[in-house]
């Protein structure tokens, strides 16, 4: 479960990308954030896994205050939260498996970690995650010789490998044809049924984000607009949530 109490972002320019946003998602849901660029969607996705701290508020993920965390702690809670960027994130000049298995460096003992030594269980765990999002045959191909819906793929199967309870995207099919973003939709939403993952996805695409989502959240100048069922959008919802403010643009930077 995902639980933002009264949580508010202020970036050091005095942006006010959150504005005492109250959300709570629970475990296995598959919600889609959607608005304009710099209404503050990735800035709500990356406060769950702190890559950017709350100013104000409690941010809790199964029932950890996120902002209590320290050190060693904030790693170990980033196990259970995987990450799918709109740029994949991935060693190109490196292979798909050992892209893969970076997600268990963190386990490695010192050794095995400089060295970047992976155990055999490593290795089987990559290769059923890659099979999971059916590029198992790509398995030892260098990223580069990749297209970029593969590269998506091996970036979930990157996070897969993690074995997360939540998995946030931050605009994961943004660069990718038609065609690919559904494909990769489809293993999002597989993934999300199949294990009872909770996706927390933030989305451009309207017509795709109420398509594969349970829920949606629409956000405008840090705003919660709209919370409710996909099924629930209409064309007055979405006026507000798109809603633009002409005399003052502001960006998160997204």
């Amino acid at each position: 479960m995902i639980e933002f109490k009264n949580v508010t972002k202020i970036y050091d320019n005095g942006v006010k990308a959150l504005s005492n946003v109250d959300l709570t998602i629970e475990q296995g849901e598959f919600v889609a954030i959607i608005g304009l660029s710099g209404s503050g969607k990735s800035t709500l996705i990356r406060c769950v896994n702190r890559m950017h701290e709350i100013t104000s508020g409690e941010l809790y993920v199964n029932n950890v205050n996120v902002s209590n965390l320290k050190g060693k702690e904030v790693r170990n809670f980033r196990r259970d939260i995987g990450m799918v960027f709109q740029s994949f994130n991935l060693v190109t000049r490196s292979t798909v498996i050992n892209n893969v298995m970076t997600a268990f460096v963190p386990e490695l003992s010192g050794v095995r970690k400089f060295f970047g030594v992976f155990t055999k269980e490593n290795k089987i765990d990559a290769l059923t995650a890659l099979d999971n999002v059916n590029i198992l045959d790509k398995a030892y191909t260098r990223v580069d010789q990749l297209s970029g819906g593969q590269m998506q793929r091996v970036a979930l199967a990157r996070v897969l490998a993690q074995d997360p309870k939540v998995i946030l995207a931050d605009e994961p099919v943004a660069s990718l044809d038609p065609i690919t973003s559904v494909r990769v939709m489809d293993d999002f939403k597989r993934i999300n049924e199949d294990k009872n993952i909770s996706v927390l996805i933030n989305i451009h695409d309207v017509e795709m984000a109420i398509e594969y989502a349970d829920r949606i959240i629409g956000i405008n100048k840090g705003n919660i607009i709209f919370d409710g069922k996909s099924s629930e959008v209409t064309e007055e919802v979405l006026d507000k949530i798109y809603e633009q403010d002409f005399e003052k643009n502001e960006n998160e930077g997204e």
